[in-house]
């Protein structure tokens, strides 16, 4: 079952204790696809600019991603550079240039519209909306939003998430948008704005995934409130940039992959998230997901599995 993601496809240069990189492919389109491209197929709604040439087609190419639905534009694509020197857990941003991206209208082409799921990246809450809106169809519907739009663009983003089923954010942000501090007083307020189900990813402490009456309304296994997947500890972060998006990609992948949508479905696929954000980290940009490999994942998969099995 075909996803389509409507995101940003970006450069970025980065810095960290591991070293430098600049330039590298980045965007959390592209984390995203890449991660789910490993459990379904995957289509891809962007725009990028004149500096987008056939060696970065060729990364969505190797993983037989459908590009139809990046628009070429003139000027230069979105750009972003930052550092993790003082904490691997946030990023300290040195300069954005949205570029082509701070007109992106995003269309969705005629060979997407028969997608079964939907995945809203963070953009502008107007933007998601609008292709939600053409996607009308979807099986089920999951998106990202951050700070940034939780303060300055409320209105906007509250219309946005009477549309999703699934939303994915960090803790941080869960707060915020309900102006909670109590995580899990914001959950049940997120969960009262729209969404079915709400991921709250913990960086490196995992993720945490809660559920309201209306997640699995075909289903007779009734889920817990919430359910906690770990996270892998690793021996060294080389760059967390796009392990969120990652994340996503593999948690929503996993789920397209399979025929029925049950709490015991959204658990594994928790942990296939956790997967697929820890191999992100290992190199930098998305140079570590380009050469993974599925029996790598499926086996991260079981070590996961047993950070947390008792008997």
């Amino acid at each position: 079952m075909a996803i389509t993601v409507v995101g940003s496809v970006a450069y970025d240069s980065i810095e960290t204790p591991a070293g430098r990189r600049d330039r590298c492919l980045g965007g959390a389109a592209t984390y995203f696809s890449l991660a789910a491209s490993f459990f379904t197929d995957v289509r891809v709604i962007a725009v990028v600019g004149e500096d987008f040439g056939p060696e970065q087609e060729a990364v969505f190419k190797a993983r037989k991603i459908d590009t139809r639905g990046i628009e070429r534009a003139a000027g230069k694509s979105f750009f972003w550079e930052g550092s993790y020197l003082d904490n691997l857990n946030e990023a300290k941003t040195h300069n954005t240039e949205l570029n082509v991206f701070a007109s992106f209208n995003p269309k969705v082409p005629e060979a997407y519209r028969d997608s079964e799921f939907l995945f809203l990246a963070n953009i502008d809450p107007v933007l998601q909306r609008r292709v939600r809106e053409q996607m009308p169809d979807v099986r089920l519907v999951a998106g990202d939003t951050m700070n940034y739009w939780i303060k300055d663009h409320k209105p906007a983003l509250l219309e946005m998430l009477k549309g999703l089923d699934v939303l994915l954010i960090n803790d941080t942000e869960a707060r915020m948008l309900a102006a909670n501090n109590n995580l899990v007083q914001a959950a049940r307020g997120v969960l009262a704005m729209g969404p079915h189900t709400l991921i709250v990813k913990h960086g490196e402490y995992g993720a945490t995934a809660f559920f309201s009456h209306r997640s699995f309304p075909n289903n007779s296994e009734k889920p817990n409130h919430a359910f906690r997947a770990p996270a892998l500890p690793l021996e060294e972060v080389v760059d967390p940039t796009g392990a969120g998006d990652s994340f996503a990609g593999g948690f929503f992948g996993y789920l397209a992959s399979q025929r029925e949508l049950t709490p015991a479905t959204f658990r594994r696929a928790m942990f296939y998230g956790g997967v697929m954000g820890s191999y992100a980290c290992e190199r930098f940009g998305t140079e570590r997901l380009q050469q993974l490999t599925r029996k790598e994942i499926d086996e991260r998969f079981i070590v996961f599995r047993e950070l947390t099995h008792l008997d």
